[in-house]
């Protein structure tokens, strides 16, 4: 696995052979990143990375300028290796969070311009991953604000037996081979 674009372009991460995760394909984290920096300055804005597995998402959106992102990851091993791999890339602006993902969301203190999640594909409960991002909140000064930030994207990586089109808050699917994203914003 690589990252594709932007100053860090060419690096290699490097995962155990026991890795548990299933990382999103260089095939489709360029469609997704070429998607992102068309509609957005990615140096303005801040990313929340769930289900982290690897850190490469967060990695890619530093790389090509990204402000900052938080990985949360609840398996210790992969949380442990994002945390390796940022520091031998020597990246400052992204945090890793050993949680579950849906503790965290409950816990969150702040809001975050991007959203991703790229769920283990037999996740119990797949489908509801968009309401639940979409209305988590956190406490500001005494009133709640959404975690996702007015303007923003909630993108889920999922596969071809999910459709979320019927959603409220859907904007668009973005297929790349066997990687589908769904793109959701607060409207």
């Amino acid at each position: 696995m690589r990252i594709i674009g932007g100053t860090l372009r060419g690096r290699a991460i490097t995962p155990p052979a026991n890795f548990e995760a299933r990382p999103t394909t260089d095939f489709a984290k360029e469609g997704l990143f070429n998607i992102l920096e068309n509609e957005y300055d990615l140096s303005s804005l801040s990313m929340l990375d769930l289900f982290a597995g690897t850190g490469s998402i967060s990695t890619e959106f530093i790389s090509r300028g990204g402000a900052e992102s938080v990985c949360v990851e609840m398996n210790r091993a992969n949380a442990l290796f994002i945390k390796k791999s940022m520091s031998s890339l020597d990246i400052k602006s992204v945090k890793t969070v050993h949680c579950n993902v849906f503790d965290f969301l409950k816990l969150c203190s702040r809001g975050f311009d991007l959203i991703f999640a790229d769920p283990p594909y037999k996740l119990p409960g797949l489908d509801t991953i968009p309401d639940r991002v979409l209305s988590a909140t956190y406490n500001n000064n005494g009133t709640a604000s959404r975690i996702l930030n007015n303007g923003g994207y909630f993108i889920l990586e999922h596969p071809n037996s999910y459709n979320f089109s019927g959603h409220k808050n859907f904007v668009k699917e973005k297929k790349y081979g066997n990687v589908h994203f769904s793109f959701f914003s607060i409207l």
